[in-house]
């Protein structure tokens, strides 16, 4: 007789606290921290280098609280999170387990290694002769930036772009489509994270610093 296997439940405890704002946005925040620690150390004046989603999002606030745009970002930024990290604990008890946080950074490191090898073996052979042409056409802004610039860019890009893209994009597409178009929320939502990739995707050829456009670098 053959009897149904079920997940454990200690791994089913993990991915529900894991996902929960008291782990993931706690776990979060020293990225937080080093991209703008990184970004006032490399700052050199009027023209320095920020995430583009960052600049995004703060021009939105500057629009409307001027001079006090980026500060109020901040503010509600942070703000918001803890408001969210302190009510998950009052729901759900204050105590924190170190042994989550150490398997998200576990499982953090095996999924960019998995998927990082995946996407780009998967890419390389779908666009075969494409990856070949794109090398030497132009590094983009990774040849007119230095390292250290480089690694506080992609630092925000863990936080802003996950949230200008992921969350508030794709989450305005999904939304209007049900309410406009009168979608199902699955096709609503498959189609919203199509267009919204396809979005994320351009906005990395916009700037003095974006990409060099090309096939290759737009799938990947």
């Amino acid at each position: 007789m053959t009897g149904t296997i079920f997940p454990s439940a200690s791994a089913r405890s993990y991915w529900q606290v894991s996902r929960a704002p008291r782990y993931s946005l706690l776990f979060a925040l020293p990225l937080l921290v080093f991209y703008q620690v990184l970004a006032v150390l490399l700052a050199h004046g009027p023209r320095s280098v920020r995430n583009g989603a960052d600049v995004i999002l703060q021009g939105l606030f500057t629009a409307v609280a001027g001079a006090w745009g980026p500060p109020l970002f901040m503010l509600c930024l942070i703000g918001g999170g803890l408001w969210l990290v302190v009510r998950d604990m009052h729901a759900h008890g204050s105590r924190l387990r170190g042994t989550v946080f150490a398997t998200m950074l576990g499982e953090s490191v095996a999924l960019a290694l998995v998927f990082g090898l995946c996407v780009g073996t998967v890419t390389s052979g779908v666009l075969g002769l494409l990856q070949m042409l794109s090398i030497g056409a132009g590094a983009g802004a990774e040849g007119r930036i230095d390292a250290w610039t480089h690694l506080m860019v992609s630092l925000g890009a863990g936080i802003y772009e996950e949230l200008l893209f992921r969350v508030l994009l794709v989450g305005a597409l999904a939304a209007g489509a049900r309410a406009l178009l009168g979608w199902r929320p699955m096709t609503a939502g498959v189609t919203a994270t199509i267009l919204g990739a396809a979005i994320f995707s351009a906005f990395h050829y916009i700037g003095p610093y974006g990409d060099r456009l090309d096939v290759y670098s737009f799938v990947f």
